[in-house]
């Protein structure tokens, strides 16, 4: 990789590969569209084992100068974001996973954003969640509190009760641009957070200033259902434990490192290759009923196809049986309609 040490821009975009080709151009193209264009786009390729992955990049790298493509040897996304926030030249950085695209203005608007407010050291927005297919499942567009400005609400985030959790934290993790410094103030993201690096973060960062959101679509994510989130759930409770855990310990004045430690012995777990087959056919069947359910209770008849694949992946996944029988009144209902 050779780094050109010549580049200034405003804006670091971030992201971190592992595998996943077929959807690299689609992320990628909507990076290289957005009307702010003062950006740099680090892509770090976490040791893919598809070919196809490298090509892709040094393609777009050949082609537009803005990006910038780091190779390195597996070790998971919070090493690959450590290593591309390592050299990120910009004022404000923000985040992206591959898979989802953001909208055109996404970049220009947070930025307007951290330019006008110099108390807030984050900026988030509303997130569209959709299916593998771009299928709408729901939007993040709960109400805010705090100060608002416009489109835009801005609020100190954490709480002054000590059981509460961060009440205006961001929608996903791709949606958020941060301060480049005060992400080097905090010390960036943990490596002792294999899961869950995104709410260590966003803890301490809420510690050195305000957060805030563009009350607007502007990320569009897309939900797998074989996707990581999916398949470590638990172990993301646990991991979200620990950052919390460690944000109290600092606000008594008490020591961390307990919480770090816990956190550092949260890692994928490998299993016997029968066990490992039947909990991948419980993740997959969780995974597809999530889907499923998020479409049918948008009236979408292709929640079928989501459920019936649950079905295949467990055949005693008895809540995909009974919605897959409701969703059929779905499938009616839209017949009579088209019959009318």
């Amino acid at each position: 990789m050779k780094i050109n040490m010549e580049r200034n821009p405003i804006i670091s975009v971030v992201m971190g590969v592992y595998n996943s080709a077929e959807y690299l151009p689609e992320t990628i193209e909507s990076v290289l569209s957005q009307t702010e264009s003062n950006f740099e786009f680090i892509i770090v390729n976490d040791g893919s084992t598809d070919a196809r992955v490298e090509k892709v990049l040094e393609d777009y790298a050949s082609r537009d100068k803005r990006v910038l493509v780091i190779h390195k040897k597996n070790g998971g996304l919070t090493r690959a974001l450590i290593d591309g926030c390592a050299v990120a030249k910009g004022k404000y950085t923000a985040r992206i996973d591959v898979g989802d695209v953001m909208l055109s203005g996404r970049l220009a608007k947070q930025k307007e954003v951290l330019d006008k407010h110099q108390d807030v050291v984050l900026v988030t927005c509303w997130t569209e969640a959709c299916g593998p297919e771009w299928e709408h499942l729901y939007t993040t567009n709960e109400k805010t509190v705090g100060s608002n400005d416009g489109l835009v609400w801005i609020a100190n985030v954490i709480s002054d009760q000590e059981h509460e959790n961060l009440i205006e934290g961001p929608s996903h993790h791709g949606s958020v641009m941060f301060r480049a410094d005060a992400y080097r103030k905090v010390r960036g993201y943990r490596s002792e957070f294999y899961y869950g690096q995104d709410w260590d973060l966003w803890y301490r960062l809420a510690e050195v200033g305000k957060f805030a959101g563009v009350q607007e679509v502007l990320y569009r994510c897309r939900i797998f259902p074989e996707g990581i989130s999916m398949g470590n759930v638990e172990r993301q409770r646990a991991i979200h434990a620990c950052s919390r855990g460690a944000y109290l310990a600092r606000r008594r004045g008490e020591d961390e490192t307990p919480f770090l430690e816990k956190a550092a012995s949260i890692r994928p777990v490998r299993s016997e290759p029968g066990k490992m087959k039947e909990s991948q056919r419980q993740r997959l069947a969780a995974g597809y009923y999530f889907v499923g359910e998020a479409l049918r209770r948008n009236k979408d008849s292709r929640c079928r196809k989501y459920f019936a694949k649950a079905i295949q992946a467990n055949h005693l996944h008895m809540k995909s049986w009974f919605r897959m029988l409701q969703s059929l009144a779905i499938q009616q209902s839209h017949a009579s309609i088209l019959d009318a």
